[in-house]
């Protein structure tokens, strides 16, 4: 239900000299993120708007804003650097856009481990404890915009994951500190297996304010493109090193037929050819380009972070997961769109080639390397040519029938119809507790009803 200007202006009076703004054109901004991915979310989304964006500097800022929220029942989406896939910072029902921006500062680094508030952009995070050499253990490849609370509201996995798992694994994040949407606000702090309350939980269930993240030993890794003849062929060079445990933060296998959508590679990744785009460890060169050459290939492309940046090429990092669908959206718009498909376990690269003959110009094809559970995951990516919501729901029944392949939907809003993440008990329980008006993203989760709103 919209909000009335009336409620809006007793919004305003509550949370004093908190930065509020009502522009038209702010609001389309900040209303936004990287759905229009997926024409079947752009017909769906676009023209969803908030009506004030407010911007809190600090945790007490954020309790006065949800006080007010919660005392006019205004929904609030809380927003980071808006680089979601799935409009998971599209209000639905109008209310507040609450960014998180300036939330940001570092609080403590530790051997291991950073503590910062929500709004941190992951770059300067990393950029804060590269002093104390260290650095991120995992981050999306829009990391130079998207903020660690965003990260860990949407995110699933990203670079770093063939190395340190997906980021519900392990001890990626082992604190969160949010607070209530109450008129009497609470700050809840949850540590080790409690962060599933609110991981990949689209922002539902609570204000994050702060966070932890893991750190690892900082590393100059080499960025590469290694060229072979023939997509399986590149496959099982990617499967087989990292079977064998080459030290790699990154590993993606783009056919060849991505070329023309990343000019800046022009004569490191030629259309003929299909690539592995890596980041290796300094101390494994060696044993990268003997395994490159075993397997026919030839590494083009070599170069540290500063080389790379020196010739304007792009960091690997923006040469995989869903940056290859950004590229190719650049160069075509409109044109494309995509899946995310997670394939049976032990992989073949002989199913890859048959979906490939099956598709044609259709679909081309991309993997990612990464760990699920400790073990090697391949995940794919695929640009599939836009031509209807049927066409796409069709490709994704055949994938799962004909292929055993699972495919989390991005072509959805709420977070149980995108399987990557289910609702059970245990987040309903918390949203109770930490939503009990059901103010928070309405219409992100189907695991909220109506009828579990407090009065």
């Amino acid at each position: 239900m919209i909000a009335t200007a009336q409620t809006l202006a007793d919004f305003r009076a509550l949370i004093g000299d908190i930065p509020c703004i009502d522009d038209s054109k702010v609001l389309e901004s900040k209303s936004k993120d990287y759905y229009w991915y997926s024409p079947i979310l752009k017909q769906q989304l676009d023209g969803r708007l908030g009506q004030l964006v407010v911007t809190p500097r600090t945790e007490a800022e954020v309790i006065t804003i949800a006080g007010a929220a919660a005392k006019h029942r205004l929904p609030v989406t809380v927003r980071g650097g808006g680089t979601g896939n799935y409009g998971q910072c599209v209000p639905m029902e109008g209310g507040i856009i609450l960014e998180t921006t300036k939330l940001d500062r570092v609080s403590e680094i530790t051997p291991g481990r950073v503590i910062c508030e929500a709004g941190c952009r992951m770059e300067r995070v990393e950029h804060a404890v590269a002093g104390t050499g260290q650095m991120l253990s995992m981050f999306p490849s829009t990391k130079r915009l998207a903020t660690m609370a965003g990260f860990v509201s949407g995110g699933s996995g990203g670079i770093g994951s063939l190395r340190n798992g997906m980021l519900r694994d392990g001890s990626n994040i082992t604190y969160v500190r949010l607070v209530t949407l109450e008129e009497a606000p609470r700050v809840i702090e949850l540590r080790g297996p409690d962060i599933m309350k609110v991981q990949h939980a689209y922002g539902t269930n609570g204000i994050i304010t702060a966070m932890d993240y893991a750190l690892v030993p900082a590393t100059d890794w080499v960025h590469t493109v290694a060229l072979f003849d023939g997509y399986d062929t590149a496959l099982r060079f990617a499967q087989k090193a990292q079977g064998e445990g080459l030290d790699a933060f990154l590993m993606t296998v783009v056919e060849g037929r991505f070329a023309p959508f990343y000019k800046r590679l022009a004569g490191y990744f030629p259309a003929d050819k299909d690539a592995v785009f890596s980041m290796i460890a300094p101390d494994a060169m060696e044993d990268f380009r003997a395994r490159v050459d075993a397997m026919g290939g030839t590494v083009s492309l070599s170069a540290s972070l500063c080389e790379i940046e020196e010739q304007n090429l792009p960091p690997a990092w923006e040469l995989g997961w869903n940056h290859t669908t950004l590229q190719a959206l650049k160069h075509e718009p409109g044109v494309w769109t995509y899946l995310q498909t997670a394939y049976p376990q032990p992989f073949d690269p002989a199913l890859v080639m048959k979906q490939i003959a099956r598709y044609g110009e259709e679909i081309y094809f991309h993997h990612e390397m990464a760990r699920m559970y400790g073990a090697v995951q391949i995940f794919a990516l695929p640009l599939v040519r836009w031509t209807s919501k049927d066409r796409i729901y069709q490709i994704i029944d055949e994938m799962k029938r004909l292929d055993g392949c699972d495919t989390y939907d991005p072509h959805t809003i709420t977070i149980e119809d995108g399987g990557m993440k289910e609702i059970d008990t245990t987040q309903i329980d918390f949203k109770r507790e930490a939503d009990p008006h059901g103010l928070m993203n309405p219409g992100k989760t189907r695991g909220w009803t109506p009828d579990m709103a407090k009065a």
